[in-house]
């Protein structure tokens, strides 16, 4: 059994809120595995950043989790996820960390989208997130894994909440009359796309780290 500090498993990610959320995702899934020391982030363990360069959810998952396994000889994890809006036909999709131009301008992609869809009614402003959630071993095999989850609703005017990131401000699911942003972390992980996508790859997961 490694020791309690030592890394096991490393998701492909420098966003806070993922790392935070995949924690609590694992938290008390896989036997031995202390999801505070041992689930550590790319910055953590000096893997590089890898070029999405896929066209789909999966394809970008999957570059992320192989890429950052061979650098770093652990077990990786990756997810690509984003928002796909139904007038938009889909879009940002893939694009959508980078919808304004700027990877990871929360604030401006937000804007940028709002101003895109304000003369789209309300009745007309569906939507999914969507994650694609891959998982890859250090020396290549088994083949990677992938799952995939979605959650659907519709989209608000304007931003309401302060949790969450991205673009959970503004997307009310389906059922519900809060935003993503207005849910406690543990009603969002029950239903978000990520949540989804994780709870699918877990007993591969689980499995490898056996």
């Amino acid at each position: 059994m490694p020791e309690p500090s030592r890394p096991r498993l490393v998701l492909a990610t420098r966003n806070a809120g993922k790392l935070r959320e995949l924690r609590e995702l694992l938290r008390g899934q896989v036997p031995g595995l202390d999801v505070d020391t041992q689930v550590v982030d790319a910055a953590a363990v000096g893997a590089p950043d890898v070029v999405e360069s896929g066209v789909t959810f999966e394809e970008n998952a999957l570059l992320k989790a192989e890429q950052t396994a061979r650098a770093t000889g652990l077990l990786a994890v990756a997810d690509d996820s984003g928002l796909a809006v139904d007038v938009l036909g889909g879009a940002p999709g893939i694009f959508s960390a980078r919808w304004a131009g700027r990877h990871g301008d929360d604030a401006a992609n937000l804007d940028l989208l709002l101003a895109q869809l304000a003369d789209i009614p309300q009745e007309r402003r569906g939507a999914a997130f969507v994650c694609a959630a891959a998982l890859a071993h250090p020396d290549g095999g088994p083949a990677g894994y992938t799952e995939r989850g979605e959650l659907r609703g519709s989209l608000l005017t304007a931003p309401r909440g302060a949790g969450g990131f991205g673009y959970d401000p503004i997307l009310v699911p389906e059922g519900l009359d809060r935003t993503c942003a207005e849910l406690a972390p543990e009603e969002k992980n029950a239903i978000s796309h990520r949540g989804i996508a994780f709870r699918a790859l877990l007993p591969h997961l689980v499995e490898a780290l056996q």
